[in-house]
């Protein structure tokens, strides 16, 4: 059952964020063209394209849980013990699942106010804008479902292979070097150089 909901959040996460992305550069393409070739200018373009980039950012935000593609500083969890590590990695994560939590009813509560008023879409043909504001309970309600993937995840992990490989371990796994094999003195110098460069960038090489 988490498993069919697991794949219907990534289908609605993935198709609202290409949908919205290409049709919202569709769309202001069209008004460019329409106002510089043809003097006329699409009055609800404008309004309808940032509707469109904002679910497209809310939903990919989202779907980048399922992932692990936000940008994450991994320095300290790199130099610490994994058996420190693993507890560090948990807590983040249940604090982050309480906060998207919280911004998704929140953000229902505010819709209700926004029905309430009655506000509407002055430009797009007077839509109610509660139907705007809904990706932001949905949103993040299906972020908060992805890392509560995570924290499943993390606590069923072994703590010795809880923290994921840096971005620099993953380049040198794709060239079929091993960050940790030292058996190979060029290969020695090259997982050198990674651990210094990543100390300097702070993880983010």
């Amino acid at each position: 059952m988490f498993s069919f909901i697991s794949k219907i959040i990534g289908f609605i996460n993935q198709t609202i964020a290409a949908f919205g992305i290409t049709a919202g550069v569709a769309i202001a393409f069209t008004n460019v063209v329409a106002r510089y070739v043809f003097d006329a200018s699409l009055v609800w373009a404008t309004e309808l394209t940032i509707f469109l980039f904002l679910w497209s950012i809310f939903f990919a935000a989202a779907y980048c849980f399922k992932k692990d593609a936000h940008i994450a500083v991994t320095v300290v969890l790199d130099i610490v013990p994994t058996k420190i590590a693993k507890p560090m990695l948990l807590i983040s994560h249940i604090i982050t699942f309480f906060f998207l939590a919280a911004v998704s009813y929140y953000g229902y509560e505010y819709l209700l106010l926004v029905a309430d008023l009655d506000e509407r879409s002055i430009d797009l043909w007077d839509m109610p804008m509660w139907i705007v504001y809904l990706v932001i309970p949905i949103s993040f309600a299906f972020g908060a479902y992805r890392v509560g993937e995570k924290i499943v995840h993390i606590i069923k992990t072994p703590h010795d292979k809880v923290v994921p490989e840096s971005e620099a371990e993953m380049v040198l796994a794709e060239l079929g070097v091993k960050h940790d094999d030292n058996s190979n003195k060029h290969v020695k110098e090259l997982n050198d150089m990674v651990k210094e460069v990543e100390k300097k960038t702070g993880g983010m090489l």
